[in-house]
């Protein structure tokens, strides 16, 4: 499955942090902001994680709900939420085939060790399900506000 701006997003099923699966299109009529992290806990997906909270308000302005996806169990989720008073779901994707169907899950290396793992990558799709725009390799630092603004001016 290649995705396609301007088509339909892969449908996923998951397990969320407030014990519920969940499915992408159980969000029809919101526009989604689907974003994969690596790891729990870890100082870049920390900050990315509360930078997302920090503006959980103004995404639900703009008729957006946040969901956070890695490969994490649930347990780890919770902890996460917890300790960061994150006001939106974590999905664990822990067999990584939703990754793979958004073509996130890659060969990394890290410390000249070779490992499969989450592309830090953004996901925005429209209120009808269409892939609208994408971010892969994300930085941190400031990646929130440009979502939050892409979807200001666009949807």
């Amino acid at each position: 499955m290649t995705l396609v701006i301007g088509e339909k997003a892969p449908e996923f099923e998951l397990p969320a942090s407030n014990g519920k699966t969940v499915k992408l299109s159980d969000f029809a009529g919101k526009n989604v902001v689907l974003y994969f992290y690596p790891k729990d806990m870890t100082p870049g997906c920390t900050t990315e994680a509360c930078d997302f909270r920090d503006h959980h308000e103004s995404f639900e302005g703009v008729n957006a709900v946040v969901l956070g996806v890695s490969p994490d169990p649930l347990n780890r989720h919770e902890k996460f939420i917890e300790k960061h008073g994150l006001p939106f779901l974590l999905l664990a994707d822990e067999d990584h085939k939703t990754a793979e169907d958004y073509e996130v899950w890659k060969l990394k290396k890290n410390f000249g060790k070779e490992y499969m793992g989450i592309e830090r990558s953004t996901f925005i799709i429209d209120k009808n399900g269409n892939l609208v725009k994408e971010w892969r390799k994300v930085k941190v630092k400031g990646h929130v506000e440009e979502a939050l603004e892409y979807i200001k001016e666009n949807l």
